[in-house]
């Protein structure tokens, strides 16, 4: 996780909410900021990493590979839209 900085993020919550994420803090032995930060880190880390990721299986990762490394010929449609300036 990043090192503490300056920079801020404020959010409005419910008293419920608050008083959870509170409790969660204490039994964890941190402080609430620490707590939300080190919880709301990994879970952006883990949803920008799921969205950055492309799974595939082999058979469609060797197919992908050939077609990189032997592109059809150009068709006249992909020749026009290059013409474009």
């Amino acid at each position: 996780m990043p090192t503490t900085n300056p920079t801020r993020i404020n959010l409005r919550t419910s008293p419920e909410a608050k008083a959870m994420i509170e409790r969660a803090a204490a039994l964890m032995g941190t402080t609430v900021s620490a707590f939300m930060l080190q919880h709301a880190y990994e879970a952006a880390r883990r949803i920008v990493t799921d969205n950055d990721t492309l799974l595939m299986s082999q058979q469609a990762f060797e197919a992908f590979a050939h077609t990189c490394e032997n592109p059809p010929s150009p068709n006249a449609a992909l020749r026009q839209l290059l013409s474009r300036r």
